[in-house]
């Protein structure tokens, strides 16, 4: 057990997919995992294990924003022997090209801080997932015919932003969506030794305003949740 972590030892599975919200941990499980089993509920941050495919998995909420992932990344990972974590969350598209219900791979994630920052000092360091990670998932989103975009994108440390400037020079370069965790994970799992990448499904567009609808919003998180999982297990 750890300060925010209920589970016993062998209660973790080494592969953890993480939604920011508990209450999706608890959908995918239940939709997803074979024998799935409460783990933790400590603050309500739920976790569950079980297997896919005869592959353990836990799927374990972060909480919302960097702070949060960054002390269940790393208690995942010091405590718990979590040695591939996968983010799988919502984002909000910055180009055109990119759509409401779309898959996002997270080649590498920009942001102005992180809990991390202390460590670097001067350095502007460059979080970026797992290749062999990021390979399978577009292979296993490509299997499916599921529309992808594959490269950076942007970490905020804020939801209620009020900087366009920022907003446009990031359009401008690139940047495919906005979210709030990936940088963070990137990092913890670079310090340890782990994979990590952030699977995302584009819910809201900045530039359009265009939002996925609440009642297609699990047909198309379902989606995330196996590209993660056959990804995690290629």
């Amino acid at each position: 057990m750890t300060i925010h972590i209920g589970a016993q030892p062998g209660e973790i599975a080494e592969t953890v997919l993480l939604p920011g919200d508990p209450y999706r941990a608890r959908w995918a499980a239940e939709n997803f995992l074979t024998d799935a089993k409460l783990v933790n509920e400590v603050r309500g941050m739920l976790g569950f294990t079980g297997t896919y495919k005869g592959n353990p998995v836990t799927i374990h909420g972060s909480g919302m924003g960097m702070p949060s992932l960054s002390i269940y990344a790393n208690e995942l990972i010091k405590d718990y022997g979590a040695k591939t974590l996968i983010r799988i969350g919502s984002c909000g598209a910055m180009q055109q090209h990119v759509n409401v219900r779309d898959v996002i791979l997270a080649m590498t994630s920009s942001t102005l801080s992180t809990p991390s920052r202390g460590f670097f000092k001067e350095l502007q360091y460059a979080p970026c997932a797992d290749f062999k990670l990021l390979e399978a998932a577009a292979a296993a989103a490509r299997s499916r015919d599921v529309p992808l975009h594959v490269g950076g994108i942007y970490s905020a440390d804020v939801f209620y932003d009020e900087r366009p400037d920022l907003n446009e020079q990031m359009t401008r370069h690139g940047v495919l969506a906005v979210e709030m965790e990936a940088a963070e994970l990137y990092t913890v799992a670079a310090r340890y030794g782990c994979r990590a990448l952030a699977v995302l499904t584009v819910s809201d567009h900045l530039l359009t305003g265009d939002a996925l609808p609440s009642e297609d919003r699990e047909r198309s998180f379902g989606d995330m949740v196996e590209i993660a999982l056959d990804a995690a297990f290629s």
